[in-house]
Parts: structure tokens; C-alpha cells; sequence
């Protein structure tokens, strides 16, 4: 049984009164050790060993004092010699080990004097003898145990997950596969992770085992891993009195973590070097919440070279179980703390129980990561109330007394078997580290093996599951996570019929994206209860045509309001080669349950840190809503314009086949071999060529007379060619325009110059490049188009007013703004004064000015907001201003405040009152130059 620290710390002061007076290095060193390594319960000879040879780097042979591979070097002298070239000559030995073989510790001694000095922290501890009692556990890592730092993209957690990788690849290799090989990995990282953390006694008997008692050739490891399992699946009085002691040394550690009877891997000689490889990694410095997800990346080649791109760094799950309850319950134990009446131990003892109750379901799991760190953290918070609870000099306490925080409380659901055991194994590898703090902070150990409480983490499809069937939601506490991204064009079948099933939106289900199901079911689920829900999500539910399907169902349906919201930003990977995804994070209750203040997190970088804000009510759209009479108002898509604009349109939309469209080269051999077309071949121009630049050329044949036609062979061809791709759709629509093979689905023409909007734009712009083309210039469907626009109405819609509805108001494709003509133009609340409207005419020509004075540069280069030149960048603000100031007379002093007055102007226009009038104001003036 493991030893208590507060017998440890006994037996350091009993080794400290033995060694007092010893002051020669040859004589005494090693008993000096082994007496050493005794007060931890650790024989030195089964770690560690004496005078180990090695080839210095300047071809000179020396001899460590002791030797623990890759765990610890000691240089030990005669008192009172230099222990500062004790340390420097340690140091030469390690540049001497081969890379696998360095430790993470060096100490320095001379009997009197120790200097421990940690390789990764850079941090040296000195003290002497007299002292090692009160430092004892600086020397943790004998048994591994350590003071975790929990650091966010870590790259040692990388570095473990491709050592199991490579053991996969070769077990693989050779035909061991499926459900065996993901159970017999899980079971030896488990073995890894235990073998250097203490929960193997004494440590490194995992990689001892490996090392001694098997062949080089690796014949009999097979055999022995599926011995050791049936050993540490056997409680140690059913064992048999005739079982290798070797083995016998190894825990019973239930859990069913070994239970299962699998298929013996046959190894050989390379596959053995593998699990030696990882088996003399320090396993003690992985985190169990990333790391689990990146294990499961290496289990399919196409994720591994995704390079981790489906899971979470810890940073980000913090945005959401902070504000979601973390936050909270921080602030009420430091409230509790700061208690100086006689009822402050009771409350402290009421708040850990209250910990206790929490219970957590994650009904997208995946490998437990907000599970994990949810546990991390609750452990660590309730070690803060032991503290309080316990001063530090009564340590005469039982620790499985102490911690009442356990993994029960935790609840998950994932549809992929493989993560489910990894999410499990997991959770009981942060337990035994929180455990390991416990007994660090209160001097007893507590070890949770065998293993007789597990988490509840339940193989499923969580849309099919009832999930009332995994918790009571009466029991629930919280239902949070990140639930898979999948957008509405890209699901398949099922998933669209799943999403259609459970938004109950008809038959066609709308347009939601696959993550709105777990929205929509986690608030059925938690309606009756006091549960509260928060979710990451791609950004597309708080904008566009979503927001209108989904919020009536989570607003009307279940009652539910937003508690806290995380606007855009960056869900990052915490693996080499970041895989970026923009999201939100929604955090939901019942309206009932709500607290008085919404806490809101804004990014002005959508990769930095956020600003956060208090409100009383936030909008759908994520922003204060309290100035609106109804704070859920939805924008709903318009077929016309209602703020008295006139219309813009879609550019031409072909459905050709590629028949009709040609690139430079191929409109010069086009030409070459049927010259008389030249007068049918218009400039093509999509979003792409006016942002970027180049040319495209398209047929138009739309007034052609037959008799020319007839004479044109190769048009011929390729008229026929479209009446054949219409005529093999699957659309009736597109099967009825073969009747017209020289038309497009879409035909805009325009006869007269025309302001061009690009459908898509980069989010980082500050504006969205718009402007004016020509005839003969035909737009694509990928450009919107207003004919007969005037300097005005450029002026607003390049205002900043009119950026910041784009931003909140439409959609996104991936991260980069979509421009709506339903949603954003036909919506957009023009200002109430028009008197001084006129005045925009030189502020808008002032930036077409401003453009022209950089003829070579595209509109992406002149609005790149790196590149942006100064005089385009002044000539729009000069424009922002006086437009702000049409809508109000102060303006505005951030695009939040623009929002939240347009969204008020727009709650007027559509009242009654005003839908009544708004077809009667068409008041724009003609420019006078363009």
C-alpha cells in the first residue's frame, strides 16, 4: 500500500537524523540512496541504477553517481565541495544520453546540501538536510505524483498521442483490427498513464515487465499483455498464490476497463520496439481531457493528417462551462470564504455537497473532453474549499473522507464506440491526478483502485436516444458540449431527416445546419427541469435565414432565453497545422430561471481574447435587446424592398453546362476557329473577377437571329449541347428551359451602366467592395445587381450602418458575409432624413476618387485591411460619420450601438403603422456624377 505523505514526511525526518554528521562521497553514497529512495516505500535497485557508463560528448567516458532513465540524474559529492560543478557535469551527462534516455530531473548533494533542479520548468529547489522533510514532496515524481500546471496546447500531449500512433500503424499492419485493436490501446495507454502516476506500485513496473520478460523478438508479448490484463482485472485475493510475483505487483483495477476478452496481438521485433518507445515516455505530464481526443485522431490516417483538426483546446471549453455555471460557483465559495461568522464552516461544508450534486450530461461527447475538464475543474475548486475547511495542520484526516466530488456525476453520449471507452478511461485518469493533489495538499494518499464508481458515458445516436433514458432531467444539472458541425447542404439524408423529424418544420425542415437538432432537443429535454444548456456552435445560427427557423423553436416551443452568449470567433485545434472553424457559444435556460444580467463576450480579433459586457436581455443576434419591445424579433426574408429602395436583382445565372462560359485562352482558339462569334462573346464577370481581377467571357445569344445561328457551326454544337444537359436534370425546372437552349435560367443583360455587389466578401474587409460595370459586361449570379443606381444610394449602402446589419443580419458562407437581397438589402432601415441626403453625393464620389487613384490595384488589394490605402480608408470614415449622422445626430461609437438602433428602426418599420406607408417613399435623387 502506498504510503502517506504525512509518513513520508516521518520517514524524511527519521533519514535526515540517520545521514546528520555523513560527510564522505565513496564510502556511504549508495547506502545514502537506497535509504533515500525508502522513504517513499521505493527499492532503488527496482528503479534506478549506480555508475552508469556514458560516452561524453568530447570522447571522454564517465560515470553517473545514479541513473533513473528519463526520470532522474544524481551528481553526488563530498560535503561542502561545488555543487554548481556537480550540476554542470550532470548536465554533460544528459547531453550525452540518447534523446530517450533524458531525464526530467537533475539533483545535486553532498550529503548536507540538496539541489533539485526541474528540466521542464526550469525551477531549482535548495535545501538542506535538516530541511528535506519540508520539501518532500518536491520528490513526487519518484512515486508520480506531481503538482500539475495544466497548460493549454501542450505539444507533449501530441507527442504521446503519435507514440500510440505508431504502435496502432504496426498492429495494424498486420491484420489486427477493429474493435480488439481499439480496446487493447485504451487498455495500454491506461497501463502507460498508470505506470509513471503511481497508480503502479512502484513506478515503472509497466515498462520493467515489457523490458525483462519478454523477447527481444517480441513472440511472447502478446501472451504476456493478455496475462497482465486477467491480472489486473482480478481482485488480489482471487489471484493465484502460484501467479508470477512480477505480475502479482500489478493492482486489481475493475471498471471493466479489462474485462473483455480480446483477440492476442502477435508482435514482433519492431512492434515491441514501438510500445517500448512509448512505454519510456513520462506520461505523467499528459492531460487526459486533449489528450484523449488526439488519441482518437490517430486511429484513421485522414484525421491524423488533419493534424487534430476535430478537437478542442482547453481554452475554449473554458468559454463555455465559465460563464455557464464555473463562474458562479467560484464567486459563491469566495463569498463563503470571506465569511466571519460561526456559520462559515457549515456553508462550506453545504457548498461541497452542493458540488457533489452537479450532475453534467455532454450529449455529443466525443472523448470526454468538456466532461474531463468539467471534472478538472470542479476537483480543483472543492481541493480550495478543503483548504478552508481543514487548516493545513491537521493532516490526520482519512482522504477518501475528504473528496466527495466523484466521476458518477458525469454523463455522456456518443455515437462512435471507440471515443465512449477512451472518454471513460479518461475520466479515471484525471481522477487519479486530482487524487494525487489531494494527497499532496493533505499529506494522505488517496488511490481510487480498484475502480468501484464509473461515469455513465452511453454508446448511441443522441438523436435517436431519449436521453431522459442516460439522466433524469430533473437530475440534470447541465447539458453542454460541441456538437458536430455539419452544414444544411453538406448532410446527408439521414441527418437531414433526423433535423427535419425534430424541428418539426414540414416537410421540407428548412435549412438548418445539423448542430440546431442538439439545440432543439436539449430544450425539450430540459423544459421540466432546472437544467441549463450551453453549446458551441458554427456562427451560422445567429444570422441569416437560421436564426428565423430555429429561435421560434427554442423561444416559443421551450420558453428558453439566452443567459450568456460568445459572439464570433476562432474554435481552435490544439495540434500542429490549427484547423480554424468560426463558431458561437450560446448558453440557454427556461425564461423563468434566468438571472437580472446577461453576460455577453464580443471579439474586435476573432483569434484574441474577448471583451465581456452585462445586459439585461440579449437578442437572438447577440446583442442588447433591451431597447426593443420584442427582444426575440427575427429579420424575415423580404421578396420586395421595404424601406423604399428600388430592387436589385441576381446577375445571369446560365445552367449551361459550361458550354456558354469560356476563360482567355479558350475564347481565343474559340475564336480562331469560328471568328464570326466574336460579336456574341461578352465580358463574364462573377464575384471573383471583380474582387480579384481576370476575365472570363460568356455566349450570349439572347437576340441572335436563326439564320446567323445557322451559319455559326460550333454555337450550334454548343446550343445543342446545353438543350441535352437541361433535358438530363432532375429538376422539371431545369428539364422546361431546354425548350430554350439559348436563353439562361437567369438572363440580366443590362443595357446601362450598373452597381455590382459581390455576393460573398472576406469577413476581415471592413466594407464590402462594391461599384459600377458596363455594358457589355455581364454579371453572373454570383454578383448582385442594381440598375440605375444613383451616388446616394452607393453612399449608404457603403456606409458603416449598413456593414453592421450585413454582419449581424445575413448569412455566412464558411466565415465570409453573404449578402442577402432578401434579408440584408430588402431590410435594411434606411435614416428618417432626407433633407440632407444630397450631401452624400461628394462623400461617395470622394471614395470612387479614392479607388481611382490606385488604377492597378484590385478592389481585394484596395480593401484588404492590411493593405487599405489611406486616402480610400479616410474618404469612408468622413462617410460613416455623416451617414451616422442622418440616423442619429450624436452617431455612434461602435458597431453594437449601430445594431441596436437599427434593429429598433427596423422593429418600427415593420409595425403596422409603418407597413402601411412604406411603399409610398421612394425619395432618392439622381447623381450628378459618377
Amino acid at each position: 500500500m502506498r504510503l502517506s505523505w504525512n509518513e513520508i514526511r516521518d520517514r524524511a525526518a527519521q533519514f535526515a537524523n540517520n545521514w546528520r554528521g555523513e560527510l564522505y562521497e565513496k564510502s556511504e553514497a549508495q547506502s545514502f540512496y537506497n535509504d533515500f529512495f525508502m522513504i517513499f516505500g521505493v527499492r532503488r535497485r527496482s528503479v534506478a541504477i549506480y555508475e552508469q557508463r556514458v560516452n561524453k560528448l568530447d570522447d571522454r567516458v564517465g560515470f553517473i553517481d545514479l541513473f533513473w532513465p528519463s526520470v532522474l540524474i544524481v551528481e553526488h559529492k563530498s560535503f561542502g565541495r561545488d555543487l554548481t560543478g556537480a550540476f554542470e557535469q550532470a548536465g554533460q551527462y544528459f547531453e550525452a544520453l540518447p534523446e530517450r534516455d533524458r531525464p526530467e530531473y537533475i539533483l545535486v548533494c553532498d550529503f548536507h546540501r540538496f539541489e533539485l533542479h526541474d528540466l521542464d520548468s526550469r525551477k531549482t529547489s535548495k535545501f538542506t538536510l535538516d530541511e528535506l522533510p519540508e520539501h518532500v514532496e518536491e520528490f513526487g515524481f519518484i512515486l508520480g505524483v506531481k503538482r500539475r500546471e495544466f497548460k493549454d496546447q501542450d505539444p507533449v500531449n501530441i507527442e504521446a498521442a503519435e507514440l500510440v500512433g505508431r504502435l496502432h500503424d504496426t498492429l495494424k499492419a498486420v491484420g489486427y483490427l477493429g474493435h480488439d485493436l481499439e480496446r487493447f490501446l485504451v487498455r495500454i495507454v491506461f497501463c502507460l498513464f498508470a505506470d509513471d502516476t503511481g497508480i503502479f506500485e512502484p513506478r515503472d513496473i509497466f515498462l520493467e515487465f515489457i523490458e525483462s520478460r519478454t523477447s527481444e523478438d517480441g513472440a511472447d508479448l502478446g501472451p504476456k499483455l493478455s496475462q497482465l490484463f486477467q491480472v489486473l482485472d482480478t481482485p488480489e485475493f482471487a489471484r493465484q498464490s502460484s501467479l508470477d510475483e512480477d505480475l502479482a505487483r500489478f493492482p486489481y483495477i475493475n471498471g471493466e476497463l479489462f474485462k473483455e476478452q480480446l483477440r492476442i496481438p502477435a508482435f514482433d521485433t519492431g512492434m515491441r520496439s514501438c510500445l517500448l518507445d512509448a512505454c519510456q515516455f513520462d506520461w505523467s505530464k499528459i492531460s487526459p481531457a486533449i489528450f484523449g481526443a488526439l488519441f482518437q485522431s490517430v486511429m484513421e490516417p485522414e484525421e491524423r493528417r488533419a493534424a487534430g483538426a476535430h478537437y478542442t483546446t482547453e481554452k475554449n471549453i473554458l468559454k463555455v462551462i465559465e460563464p455557464l455555471f464555473l463562474d458562479e460557483l467560484r464567486t459563491e465559495f469566495l463569498r463563503i470564504k470571506s465569511r466571519k461568522d460561526s456559520r462559515r464552516r457549515n456553508e462550506l461544508r453545504k457548498f461541497q455537497e452542493k458540488l457533489r450534486k452537479l450532475q453534467f450530461l455532454d450529449p455529443a461527447c466525443g472523448c470526454g473532453n468538456f466532461l474531463i475538464i468539467t471534472y478538472r475543474e470542479l476537483r480543483v475548486l472543492e481541493v480550495d474549499v478543503l483548504k478552508e475547511l481543514i487548516p493545513t495542520k491537521q493532516q490526520d484526516v482519512y482522504a477518501d473522507a475528504l473528496s466527495l466530488v466523484n466521476v458518477d456525476q458525469f454523463f455522456g453520449i456518443e455515437i462512435i464506440e471507440f471515443p465512449v471507452r477512451i472518454a471513460e478511461a479518461a475520466l479515471w485518469m484525471m481522477d487519479h491526478i486530482m487524487n494525487n493533489l489531494l494527497g499532496l495538499e493533505f499529506g494522505q494518499t488517496q488511490v481510487r483502485i480498484p475502480l468501484h464508481i464509473s461515469p455513465r458515458i452511453v454508446h448511441g445516436d443522441a438523436l435517436e436516444m431519449d436521453w431522459t433514458s442516460v439522466i433524469p432531467p430533473q437530475e440534470c444539472s447541465y447539458v453542454f458540449g460541441n456538437p458536430p458541425f455539419v452544414g444544411a447542404k453538406l448532410q446527408t439524408n439521414d441527418q437531414r431527416t433526423q433535423v427535419r423529424r425534430i424541428a418539426e418544420l414540414g416537410k421540407t425542415g428548412g435549412t438548418l445546419d445539423y448542430v440546431t437538432a442538439w439545440f432543439i432537443k436539449a430544450g425539450s429535454f430540459i423544459k421540466n427541469s432546472q437544467a441549463s444548456i450551453g453549446f458551441v456552435s458554427t456562427n451560422s445560427i445567429i444570422q441569416g435565414e437560421q436564426i428565423g427557423q430555429l429561435w421560434p423553436i427554442l423561444s416559443n416551443r421551450f420558453e428558453l432565453e439566452i443567459i450568456f452568449g460568445h459572439r464570433t470567433f476562432a474554435w481552435g485545434s490544439d495540434a500542429r497545422g490549427k484547423a480554424h472553424v468560426h463558431v458561437v457559444i450560446l448558453g440557454l435556460n427556461h425564461k423563468d430561471r434566468t438571472g437580472p444580467v446577461k453576460r455577453l463576450f464580443s471579439y474586435t480579433d476573432i483569434n484574441g481574447d474577448a471583451e465581456e459586457t452585462h445586459h439585461k436581455v440579449l437578442s437572438p443576434y447577440l446583442f442588447d435587446a433591451q431597447h426593443l419591445n420584442n427582444p426575440n424579433l427575427i429579420v424575415k426574408e423580404e421578396p420586395h424592398p421595404i424601406n423604399g429602395m428600388s430592387q436589385l436583382i441576381i446577375g445571369s445565372k446560365p445552367i449551361d453546362g459550361s458550354q456558354y462560359i469560356f476563360n482567355e485562352t479558350e475564347r481565343v482558339v474559340f475564336l480562331d476557329a469560328e471568328p464570326d462569334a466574336k460579336h456574341f462573346l461578352h465580358p463574364y464577370m462573377g464575384a471573383r473577377e471583380f474582387l480579384r481581377g481576370g476575365k472570363r467571357w460568356i455566349l450570349a445569344l439572347h437576340e441572335a437571329s436563326p439564320n446567323i445561328l445557322a451559319k455559326l457551326p460550333l454555337v450550334k454544337k454548343r446550343i445543342a449541347a446545353v438543350r441535352e444537359y437541361r433535358k438530363a436534370s432532375k429538376s422539371a425546372s431545369t428539364v422546361k428551359l431546354a425548350e430554350t437552349p439559348t436563353l439562361y435560367h437567369v438572363n440580366v443583360i443590362p443595357k446601362t451602366s450598373y452597381l455590382a455587389i459581390p455576393e460573398t466578401s472576406s469577413e476581415r474587409r471592413d466594407y464590402l467592395p462594391m461599384g459600377w460595370l458596363k455594358p457589355p459586361v455581364i454579371p453572373s449570379n454570383s454578383l448582385r445587381v442594381k440598375e440605375n443606381a444613383t451616388l446616394i444610394e452607393f453612399a449608404l449602402l457603403n456606409s458603416a450602418m449598413h456593414m453592421a446589419w450585413l454582419r449581424y443580419v445575413g448569412g455566412r458562407l464558411e466565415s465570409r458575409y453573404r449578402y442577402s437581397i432578401g434579408l440584408v438589402y430588402n431590410t435594411f432601415p434606411l435614416p428618417q432624413n432626407y433633407v440632407d441626403q444630397t450631401k452624400l453625393i461628394p462623400l461617395a464620389q470622394a471614395v470612387l476618387d479614392a479607388r481611382n487613384a490606385h488604377p492597378e490595384a484590385t478592389l481585394a488589394d484596395l480593401y484588404d485591411p492590411d493593405l487599405m490605402p489611406p486616402n480610400l480608408r479616410r474618404a469612408h470614415q468622413n462617410l460613416d460619420r455623416y451617414v451616422d449622422r442622418l440616423y442619429r445626430r450624436s452617431g455612434f461609437s461602435s458597431e453594437r450601438e449601430r445594431i441596436e438602433y437599427l434593429f429598433s428602426f427596423y422593429e418600427k418599420l415593420c409595425s403596422p403603422v409603418t407597413a402601411s406607408i412604406k411603399k409610398k417613399r421612394n425619395r432618392r435623387t439622381n447623381p450628378k456624377k459618377r
